[in-house]
């Protein structure tokens, strides 16, 4: 299944959730903040499984606090392996 997710690279998009309640069918939702960084989740999917030399990209998503820590560190790690600064 993750394979065909991938596949597809329709990856959708993640929000938080700014205070706990119910929804419902016809409820709205509004974007309090948005992020002006340029990097999408489907950049981000990009970069992991397809594009692994976009090092233009990958520099930009080091930088982006909201992304885990983890793959912050995945793509720095790729970037210094490869002599790719992220700076």
């Amino acid at each position: 299944m993750v394979k065909r997710f991938l596949a597809s690279r329709r990856t959708g998009f993640y929000f938080a959730v700014e205070k706990e309640g119910t929804v419902q069918a016809g409820d709205t939702f509004a974007y309090v903040e948005r992020p002006t960084h340029g990097i999408h989740v489907a950049d981000i999917t990009r970069l992991y499984t397809f594009d692994k030399d976009d090092w233009t990209t990958m520099r930009r998503a080091v930088e982006v606090k909201a992304l885990p820590e983890d793959w912050r560190n995945y793509f720095q790690h790729r970037l210094e392996k490869h002599g790719q600064d992220s700076t």
